[in-house]
């Protein structure tokens, strides 16, 4: 996992008690330590999500009560 990724898993890790309280169960884009939008599903966030932005510049995560329950790494190759 390149730098980037980590400060974005590490801003969700750090913020998590405040972040689920008004995204619980919500898929959340982080980019640059910051949440720049949430969806429903899995599916939606990444379509979306990649449209706007590189891939490999951004984390997908699923906000959850218990912080390791849904927490996946996928790499993808960046040409």
């Amino acid at each position: 996992m390149n730098e980037e990724l980590k400060k974005n898993y590490n801003y969700y890790i750090q913020n998590h008690d405040i972040i689920i309280e008004k995204y619980l169960n919500k898929f959340i884009i982080i980019k640059d330590e910051k949440i720049i939008d949430s969806y429903d599903t899995f599916e939606e966030a990444f379509e979306e999500s990649s449209k706007k932005y590189e891939l490999g510049t951004f984390i997908i995560q699923k906000c959850t009560e218990n912080i390791e329950e849904d927490t996946r790494i996928f790499h993808s190759r960046v040409y």
